[in-house]
């Protein structure tokens, strides 16, 4: 049947696919707009399924509390244009509140949590069909108990949730979350620093380290200072305090008679491998098929 240009429109608004494909899909249900919907979604879900061998290494990290819990999460997109593209950061902040009050501590939890229009997994996927790029949530975390604090950096790729156990203030917490975003430890505490970080740190420091004539407990010594000094700077309670660098983090958390449990800083895109593009190199591969 013929279609006329409102209908398409219509279709358009309520989905953001492209005005052929709505043409199309009021061709096929005979311009009846829910059942033009759910073809678009069915066709376009066969097209999200074939973005998925794709690299979505641009995105959004987003931190969320309510006090007691938290929550923290990355969704990926292929471009920085989509991340600021206003549906998808509506996408963002609808998940960040269904999060926030569900009982999702894992990502495989997280991707069953319902929102207006199904579950976040399928959200994704729609998104996916109607924005044309991957969008997945590759990441998530929660905490649900203590003090929680967060801070979300306004370019909206470092996000940083952190667990007190104390009285700290909420504006001390905070300035603690700024330091993390900022100064970017790979690690809480010396624990947590695994022994194959520290093995391959110390065979640099020896490669790199002149100990000529050195007895050898001073030698050790040496190696063990320099050591420490490697782990300071990737350990947060080791690290100086940006708003005080003559304390450690460490010291400032416990002047406020508070303990840090948890720690994690979600940056964009990081541990992800880029693919880089050769545009012209991928036209000529187009016109040569």
């Amino acid at each position: 049947m013929a279609v006329n240009p409102q209908q398409i429109k219509e279709l358009r608004e309520l989905t953001s696919a492209g005005m052929m494909d709505c043409k199309k899909a009021l061709e096929a249900t005979n311009g009846v707009i829910d059942e033009a919907i759910v073809w678009l979604r069915e066709n376009g879900l066969v097209k999200a399924a074939k973005k998925s061998d794709r690299v979505a290494a641009e995105g959004v990290a987003f931190a969320k509390t309510n006090g007691k819990r938290g929550i923290v999460f990355e969704v990926n997109s292929e471009t920085d244009f989509v991340s600021k593209n206003e549906k998808f950061m509506n996408l963002i902040k609808e998940m960040g509140e269904a999060l926030i009050t569900s009982e999702a501590n894992s990502l495989e939890e997280a991707l069953e949590v319902k929102i207006s229009n199904g579950t976040i997994k399928e959200a994704c996927l729609n998104a996916t069909a109607t924005i044309g790029e991957k969008i997945e949530l590759r990441r998530f975390a929660a905490v649900n108990d203590g003090t929680t604090a967060v801070y979300n950096h306004a370019n909206s790729r470092i996000s940083v949730l952190l667990q007190f156990e104390g009285d700290i203030s909420s504006e001390d917490a905070y300035d603690v979350c700024m330091h993390v975003a900022a100064m970017a430890p790979k690690y809480l505490s010396k624990d947590e620093v695994p022994q194959d970080f520290k093995d391959v740190e110390m065979h640099i420091i020896k490669e790199n380290t002149d100990l000529t004539g050195k007895d050898e407990k001073i030698a050790k010594g040496i190696l063990e200072g320099k050591l420490n000094k490697k782990l300071a700077e990737v350990t947060l309670l080791e690290q100086s305090f940006v708003k005080d660098e003559k304390q450690s983090v460490g010291n400032f958390i416990k002047s406020k008679k508070a303990t840090l449990k948890t720690m994690y800083r979600f940056e964009v895109g990081e541990g992800i491998e880029k693919v880089v593009t050769d545009f012209a190199a991928e036209v000529a591969a187009q016109l040569k098929g």
